[in-house]
């Protein structure tokens, strides 16, 4: 057998942290293994935000072996007093005598001072190991904590002609189920979904996780957390039958509408309305709606589920930091809706290009992982 490297023990954490992939929101992702002559004495992974933390699991697991052991940590350990106390801390009084770190928490109450309490203790510490695919585990925590906003995923159904819809609005299903599960895990790990107000209208979207469709063992508690459904609709025209307002879970309606006879009746029926300024459009601020969502919300990674306008409108502001494409084996012709709104492209030096990252088969249909380019 070959013998385990620093590397082998890390990649066991990061297995360990995606396991709250779906649940740790807001909290991120982060998995711990004690390693002692060469052999793992406990692990563990952070679930829920409340819970004990990854480290402490572990720490409970190893009991006394983890005195003189080496903890592998996804993300530095917390340092500051929250619902949970400080796992650097923990570590320290567990006797720990090396704590290998993959990345640097970027919150900024702790923000390197887990790995300062661990060094004025007396523990070696080591930090970047396997640094790029600890990111990867908590891309929205990261842009939350350094930018004060969420990443933002569009997601898209497309036929193979680049329609989204019939000419009536008709558009289910263009995708096949396998497909739709991998929505449902895309919606699961989100900490809100946004579509636009036309969109709910067309098709009565539910914007919810359904546990039915994830194809996951624990599917009933992944779905007990429905992620925020966000509408944006500018002249509140939400109708109050929607079938989001009757889900579990919150449905908070964006608007620039200061019209307080609609905003009652939305309320009456279960809408939150958040009233924001509205753009050179007319429209909604959408970066002034992701700002609340990442400092009011706390929202690390946002959905975007739309038709043609909104989603246009995310990608010309630049809003959108990955593109999740479906696309189907079928044609809906020239009258069908397209995918993509974006007014004043007219020349080929205007085209907005992308980075395809990924393309897999999902089923009978196609999944396309894209990141648009920002402009020079």
């Amino acid at each position: 057998m070959p013998k385990a490297t620093a590397e082998t023990w890390m990649a066991r954490a990061l297995t360990l942290a995606r396991r709250g992939l779906y649940t740790t929101d807001p909290n991120p992702r982060v998995g711990c293994v004690l390693v002692k002559q060469r052999r793992i004495v406990g692990e563990g992974f952070h679930a829920r935000a409340g819970e004990p933390h990854a480290e402490v699991h572990a720490l409970r697991a190893a009991g006394d072996a983890a005195r003189g052991a080496t903890a592998y940590v996804t993300l530095e350990p917390c340092s500051h007093h929250g619902r949970t106390g400080p796992c650097a801390e923990a570590l320290v009084a567990a006797g720990v005598k090396r704590v290998v770190v993959a990345m640097q928490d970027p919150n900024p109450q702790v923000a390197g001072r887990g790995l300062t309490i661990l060094r004025e203790a007396g523990v070696e510490v080591e930090c970047g190991l396997m640094e790029e695919q600890a990111q990867a585990l908590n891309p929205g925590f990261i842009l939350r904590m350094t930018r004060q906003r969420p990443l933002v995923r569009l997601k898209m159904a497309t036929s193979l002609d680049g329609r989204t819809a019939m000419r009536s609005g008709e558009s289910q299903w263009i995708t096949g189920p396998r497909a739709r599960t991998e929505v449902q895990r895309l919606r699961a790990r989100s900490s809100a979904v946004i579509s636009g107000v036309e969109s709910i209208i067309f098709d009565n979207s539910r914007l919810t996780v359904r546990a039915s469709q994830l194809d996951l063992d624990d599917a009933e508690a992944i779905a007990s957390r429905q992620p925020l459904r966000v509408i944006v609709d500018s002249r509140l025209r939400l109708p109050q039958a929607a079938a989001c307002l009757r889900e579990p879970g919150r449905t908070l309606v964006a608007t620039c509408s200061h019209d307080a006879e609609r905003r009652s009746r939305l309320e009456a029926a279960g809408a939150e309305v958040l009233v924001l300024a509205s753009g050179i459009d007319g429209r909604v601020d959408l970066q002034a709606l992701l700002r609340y969502l990442a400092n009011q919300e706390q929202a690390n990674e946002v959905l975007v589920e739309t038709g043609a306008t909104l989603a246009g409108a995310m990608l010309d502001a630049e809003l959108v930091d990955e593109i999740q494409l479906f696309m189907a084996p079928t044609l809906l012709g020239g009258e069908a809706r397209p995918l993509f709104s974006l007014p004043g492209l007219e020349t080929m030096a205007q085209q907005r290009a992308l980075d395809i990252l990924d393309i897999r088969a999902v089923g009978r249909d196609w999944r396309i992982t894209a990141r648009p380019q920002r402009r020079a």
